[in-house]
């Protein structure tokens, strides 16, 4: 009986989180599947590598680490509010620019981070992710 209680009230928050974002779809899920992934790769390339520009040594440092998770968090912030503008204004592009902007630059992060690894990156996508870089 405990259990389902449990299993409620996270269906619940999970519901409300995903109002407030303006639905879970694609998008976002998308969005938070390539913040993970960068965060991780991140993570590789200072724990592993030891190759981040984010610290002068190029290791593992918590501070970096909890900046980078501010700045998530706070892109999330940035959905949020282009979400409830779309409610607001009765628009449905809002929060899916903010998606698309935040989207590409986590794509040009974790492209950096594979590029640290020593991942080969094909000449298109280099490409690509160097306009989206000019662009921003």
């Amino acid at each position: 009986m405990m259990r389902h209680i449990i299993f409620a009230c996270v269906g619940a928050v999970g519901a409300s989180v995903a109002s407030l974002f303006g639905g879970w779809d694609h998008s976002v899920v998308t969005l938070l599947i390539f913040m993970g992934l960068d965060y991780v790769t991140g993570l590789v390339v200072a724990g592993v590598f030891r190759r981040s520009p984010k610290s002068e040594s190029g290791c593992l440092e918590s501070r970096a680490g909890l900046k980078g998770l501010i700045g998530k968090g706070g892109a999330l912030l940035v959905v949020l509010v282009a979400a409830r503008l779309d409610l607001l204004l009765g628009s449905a592009f809002i929060r899916d620019a903010a998606v698309i902007a935040f989207l590409a630059n986590e794509a040009v992060s974790l492209t950096e981070n594979l590029g640290l690894m020593g991942v080969p990156i094909p000449k298109p996508v280099r490409d690509a992710i160097e306009a989206l870089r000019k662009e921003e």
